[in-house]
């Protein structure tokens, strides 16, 4: 290297004097200043702006963070790092330190779910399974705690490298929230902010731990998988139901009208109205209405009785067409009809029907 690159390069290193980064774009969570082999002079300016830290790391140690505002460095403002570079008396000009600068604005709009249920203990149904979505926000709160653990030196740290972990912590303690509230799943679905609340409040700590702040936690859905979803929906209906057999009744009361328009008429009714009264008595003792008797199907009346024959004396039998008249003792009834016809007549006169 010739003398003059030399000055220009012990040049370039003292003209380190003012400390500052724009954000060129969104989703960027830690940016590490380029020093290169450019070093810090004494009083050389730090500028953080608002929604900005900044954080100095000497030889993979954090020290000294700063908040929004201008600061001149010096033995005084950097008081972590002087102890660590042993400047006992005064700040050693020029010196190296990397500068990470981090953006504390708020992480918003960041979508969870559970990809699959997660089963969790009941109080009125048991073991269930919820499938659950929502929304969160956050922001980097504690600069050295998420430099340590999570951005590390890269030159540059994007917040989508993160989400996949902060959605795996959510749904890795989500059965933890839910297990721990006590609330049973009804109450949770029809009280969602306050569940919202409950399961914030019990992951921030995981979120402080690496140097977060959870801003808001939603919970936006609640619910089952299908095919339990389903068995709800059925006790549900069962339980505004009631009264199993007066359901029936009313059942088969409105299908009277449509039995009745049927080719079978006002035999298919009876026949609806015992198999309906049946079911109803079955399902009934199978809900366990102990000590309830079914409905009973409505009385027939008996069928009316043929007519009977008169007792002696009776006048005799009025004319027939074309059959002459006889005395009560000559006749007979008809098997089908019950008209009386002459006891010799091998057809009824009457209906035609054929006499044994």
């Amino acid at each position: 290297m010739s003398f003059g690159d030399t000055v220009k390069s012990f040049l370039k290193k003292q003209f380190i004097d003012v400390i500052h980064w724009t954000e060129p774009e969104d989703g960027i969570l830690a940016w590490r200043f380029p020093m290169q082999d450019m070093e810090i002079q004494n009083g050389a300016k730090l500028t953080v702006r608002e929604s900005q830290m900044a954080l100095f790391v000497n030889e993979g140690q954090a020290a000294d963070a700063f908040g929004p505002g201008l600061v001149t460095l010096n033995t005084q403002t950097l008081p972590l790092l002087t102890n660590l570079m042993n400047w006992d008396k005064m700040f050693q000009s020029p010196f190296k330190s990397d500068v990470y600068f981090f953006s504390t604005r708020q992480q918003v709009n960041q979508k969870w779910g559970t990809q699959q249920p997660i089963t969790i203990r009941d109080k009125e149904f048991g073991a269930v399974r919820l499938r659950a979505f929502g929304i969160y926000s956050w922001h980097i709160v504690d600069p050295k705690a998420f430099h340590q653990k999570v951005s590390g030196t890269r030159d540059i740290y994007r917040s989508a490298e993160i989400e996949g972990q902060l959605r795996g912590t959510l749904i890795g303690r989500m059965s933890d929230a839910f297990a721990e509230s006590g609330i049973p799943f009804l109450d949770m679905a029809a009280n969602q902010h306050e569940m919202s609340q409950r399961i914030g409040a019990f992951l921030a700590q995981s979120f402080a731990e690496m140097g977060l702040a959870l801003d808001s936690f939603v919970v936006e859905n609640l619910s089952l998988p299908d095919e339990l979803q389903k068995r709800l929906d059925e006790r549900i209906s069962m339980n505004m139901i009631g009264d199993m057999g007066k359901y029936t009744q009313f059942q088969v009361a409105q299908s009277i009208p449509i039995a009745a328009a049927n080719e079978s008429g006002i035999a298919g009714v009876g026949a609806g109205l015992a198999a309906g009264f049946g079911m109803a008595g079955q399902m009934t003792a199978a809900l366990g209405g102990l000590g309830a008797q079914p409905p009973q199907p409505p009385q027939q009346p008996p069928p009316a009785a043929p007519p009977q024959a008169p007792q002696g004396g009776a006048p005799p039998v009025a004319p027939v067409a074309g059959v002459a008249v006889t005395p009560a003792t000559d006749t007979k009834f008809c098997l089908e009809c019950g008209q009386r016809i002459p006891r010799t007549s091998k057809f009824c006169t009457e209906c035609g029907k054929p006499q044994g």
